[in-house]
């Protein structure tokens, strides 16, 4: 009796799990013809009259995932040819500042469905061996992507270095332009902070910001220190506006970024002429990290790396008054140039 009960239990077993494995089956092969069916539109053709309409989940995940392969360097070139990717030049730039928020800027940007970054510093326009390579070296550093997103690509130095805004002009003379800017003497400190960790790595001794920051022989701010010289903004500025005109460029606040990324996401969205797709969804605290996180979808979150935040080291305060002092009217220029006031001291 006990024997009959067990076979038939199994017997049970069987016929539940043949039906399960097919209804599962099913399934894969009705999302799949769903995709096949539903492919992701041009985003011209997409984002027409009714433009607040929210991208399927579908498109994003595809997105992701297959873009993600072939970054990695598994597809083949007719796999390439088949999915319409192509390499394309950036039709916008971060071109700083360094210790801005360079980096947060371009992977918050990455949420948006129609954007594709280059992950790593290409520092073609600012490098004179990297230059001489040629714009084709310059495209096969780009991220694979479909005709209708926007390729963007970050480094940092581009703002500062002299030779850089007459090289991207020769490229195309219409690019988009983003800074990020933070309050500048805050920003020479985080600047310190970076390179006095890297020597700290080596087992390096380095100076105290304040010997750096202020000539010895005159207590004046020394205007040869690299990062004192980079939190002068307008000056880099006005090389740039040499060759580009004003409009062709969008200040983004850092320092707002940090604490409150999605209103200055969407001014960015805007002069990307960029459908709205960024929402509040995209971005939450983490109160471990002390920063925003991206959240892709219902499964891929993304946090920035952990050596982003590093703890300042305490600076005297005259020495920041006197930064800040020296910054002013150098602040003031910048805020008549490009028509955004800062809160900065």
């Amino acid at each position: 009796m006990l024997f009959k009960q067990q076979a038939l239990l199994r017997q049970k077993l069987f016929v539940l799990g043949s039906l399960a494995i097919g209804s599962l089956l099913y399934l894969v092969a009705r999302v799949g013809s769903l995709d096949r069916l539903q492919p992701l539109c041009p985003i011209d053709g997409r984002f027409g009259p009714r433009g607040q309409e929210e991208i399927p989940l579908r498109a994003l995940q595809f997105k992701r995932g297959l873009l993600h392969e072939f970054r990695k360097g598994n597809a083949t070139k007719e796999q390439i040819r088949l999915h319409n990717l192509v390499q394309q030049l950036p039709k916008a730039i971060i071109i700083g500042v360094r210790k801005g928020g360079t980096r947060a800027l371009l992977e918050m940007l990455n949420l948006h469905p129609a954007v594709v970054k280059a992950s790593q510093e290409i520092h073609f326009f600012d490098n004179d061996e990297n230059y001489a390579k040629g714009i084709e070296w310059y495209r096969k550093k780009m991220p694979f992507s479909y005709p209708h997103q926007i390729t963007i690509e970050k480094s940092p130095a581009y703002f500062i270095t002299e030779e850089v805004p007459e090289r991207i002009y020769k490229m195309n003379s219409s690019i988009k332009l983003l800074i990020i800017v933070r309050e500048p003497t805050t920003r020479a400190i985080s600047d310190y902070t970076q390179v006095l960790e890297g020597k700290e790595r080596k087992n390096k001794t380095y100076y105290k910001f304040e010997k750096l920051a202020i000539d010895p022989n005159t207590c004046e701010v020394n205007t040869k220190y690299k990062a004192v010289r980079t939190s002068i903004y307008t000056k880099h500025l006005e090389r740039w506006l040499k060759y580009f005109p004003v409009e062709q460029f969008h200040i983004v606040d850092g320092d707002r970024l940090i604490t409150e990324p999605l209103p200055e996401l969407q001014l960015v969205e805007k002069f990307l002429n960029l459908p709205p797709r960024i929402s509040q969804y995209n971005l939450y605290f983490n109160a471990t990290r002390g920063f925003y996180c991206l959240r892709f979808n219902i499964v891929f979150n993304k946090c920035l790396a952990g050596s982003k935040g590093r703890i300042h080291p305490e600076v005297d305060t005259s020495v920041i008054t006197k930064l800040r002092k020296f910054f002013h009217p150098f602040n003031q220029k910048f805020y008549q140039i490009t028509g955004r006031t800062f809160n900065w001291p």
